[in-house]
């Protein structure tokens, strides 16, 4: 015998679009994020203070570089080098994207590839243009050697994506099936966890896909460093943000941070907001960092994106305090096993 049905028990059409309606607030929310930051980073590259040298100091050489500038106004900073070594001295530093040496017959421009090959491409342009005027070709030598599974050095921008991708959805799985956990585990859980992010990272960019083809030690350690602060504000926030915890990292960690980390353009090519964030933004810190390792002997300002990974690690400290002091009070939100599955689904999907 049939059992039957009991209409009032049936949900109205209306509560079911409310229902409906409720839950594509999310995904609409991170359609519109999206669309703003990776269009607004990136749909109209052009120079901003592109730092390029004339190597010389004969008048010739002053003059030329004078006239660069003068057409180019503030799409390039032109400087002059007294000679070779002193450009590349500055392109090891990181200090200049290009240094031109001027040639009647064989014209050379000297670059950093590992640097941003998008940017070297741009001045590479400019002084392509000095050339063609003399009817000569522009010979480019480039003094960073790629490592043999990513010829354009962009292997590491999609390394930072997979590993912030492990990162916060990790989180939403800490969130959903440690619920019950005190704090202290759930973050403990999170350290190893990144550690276990970490790890993959750089066995899949190294001897699987050969990104990273030397000091995989240091590039491991950068990443661990990077994965923990994102797991651990993660974790700190969840007590927090509940169901909104994976929004608010696809903000952090997705939306500004690819987009502000120099693995597309770096800051000379972008606009003044996300070339900003480039500064002091964790995923600059991570990739700044590793190509300095790769292509720069661990010089080029290293020291300062070591220091931003850990000052971002010590906001998820801070983080992980004030929940445990919110969830001291007895005000730790508690999902429902309906919305952890949602929120675990969610960072999923993305």
């Amino acid at each position: 015998m049939s059992t039957p049905r009991n209409p009032a028990a049936e949900p109205t059409l209306g509560h079911s679009l409310k229902h409906l309606a409720t839950h594509l607030i999310t995904p609409l929310l991170m359609c519109l994020g999206m669309a703003l930051a990776y269009q607004g980073a990136f749909h109209q590259p052009e120079p901003h203070h592109l730092k390029v040298a004339v190597v010389g100091t004969t008048p010739q050489a002053q003059g030329l570089a004078q006239a660069i500038q003068g057409k180019a106004g503030d799409a390039l900073d032109v400087r002059t080098v007294d000679d070779r070594a002193a450009a590349e001295q500055q392109l090891r530093d990181r200090d200049l994207v290009g240094a031109f040496v001027p040639d009647a017959k064989s014209p050379e421009l000297i670059v950093a590839k590992g640097n941003s090959d998008t940017s070297v491409v741009a001045a590479t342009a400019v002084f392509t243009n000095v050339t063609d005027r003399q009817g000569v070709p522009l010979h480019v030598t480039d003094l960073t050697t790629p490592a043999e599974g990513d010829p354009t050095g962009q292997g590491l921008f999609f390394l930072l994506v997979a590993l912030s991708i492990g990162s916060y959805a990790s989180v939403a799985a800490i969130g959903a099936a440690g619920a019950a956990l005190s704090l202290k585990v759930r973050a403990l859980a999170g350290v190893a966890v990144s550690l276990v992010v970490s790890v993959i990272g750089i066995v899949t960019a190294g001897p699987v896909f050969h990104v990273v083809d030397h000091d995989h030690a240091a590039i491991w350690a950068l990443g661990w460093l990077y994965s923990a602060g994102i797991v651990l504000i993660g974790i700190g926030l969840h007590s927090f943000l509940k169901k909104w915890t994976t929004l608010a990292l696809m903000v952090l960690f997705v939306m500004l941070n690819f987009t502000s980390s120099g693995g597309i353009y770096r800051p000379e090519l972008q606009n003044g907001f996300f070339g900003g964030l480039h500064g002091f933004w964790t995923g600059a810190g991570f990739l700044e960092g590793a190509r300095s390792v790769m292509y720069f002997d661990g010089g080029a300002g290293l020291g300062g994106h070591v220091v931003t990974l850990l000052v971002w690690l010590l906001l998820g400290g801070a983080a992980l305090v004030a929940a445990a002091v919110y969830e001291g009070r007895g005000r730790r939100p508690v999902e429902t096993p309906q919305e952890a599955e949602e929120d675990m689904e969610e960072a999923v999907a993305v």
